[in-house]
């Protein structure tokens, strides 16, 4: 934090801020200005993050990527996220359990691991609709999905994951300009296949 400003945490793992850089509040707009301070002056920044041992605030998410579970847990999209694309075979991930019991999640196969994916496993082929079906494919998958759920407290954990069998696109409209994943909208597209991995 710079000089006279202070930042926090709050109770949700929310940055707030407070200092004389914060407006003081929205011109005759009371509700619009109540949802963005607190009472005691705290600007609540949207962002999700923590503070470190020498005081640097590191950010690790947005407040709207929440997923809050059935048992009204707030779990970090973002960060489960980002870990399943450390995966060499993923491209990218989309984690889902909003109102749900556990999370789960759709993943992406990276184009250009298909060849040594196909490979490893010992597909007859790097098509990536082919290797998405392959349970080889998957079970490797499961594999490399239990040693990422070890770094996650239990309720963070994906529990079960389906495989896509194309990439995410920006041309498809489930990224956007920036490469980020249009949550929203892949929830939607796929809410079948998510609503499939409780049954």
């Amino acid at each position: 934090p710079l000089p006279g400003s202070e930042v926090a945490i709050a109770a949700d793992g929310e940055i707030v801020l407070r200092g004389p850089h914060v407006f003081p509040g929205y011109h005759d707009d009371p509700a619009a200005t109540a949802a963005a301070l607190s009472e005691d002056g705290w600007l609540r920044s949207g962002d999700l993050g923590r503070i470190d041992g020498d005081g640097y605030v590191h950010v690790t998410g947005r407040q709207k990527d929440l997923i809050i579970t059935s048992s009204g847990k707030n779990v970090s999209a973002a960060n489960v996220e980002a870990a399943l694309r450390e995966i060499r075979w993923v491209s990218q991930a989309v984690a889902y359990g909003d109102g749900r019991p556990y999370l789960v999640a759709l993943l992406t196969l990276d184009p250009e691991e298909a060849g040594a994916l196909a490979d490893r496993v010992g597909a007859q082929t790097a098509a990536i609709p082919t290797l998405a079906a392959d349970e080889r494919v998957r079970a490797l998958l499961g594999e490399e999905l239990d040693a990422v759920n070890r770094r996650f407290a239990r309720i963070e954990q994906i529990k079960r994951f389906d495989v896509l069998d194309s990439d995410l696109t920006q041309a498809g409209g489930d990224l956007t300009p920036t490469q980020k994943v249009k949550r929203a909208v892949v929830h939607r597209r796929h809410a079948a296949r998510f609503a499939a991995l409780y049954d």
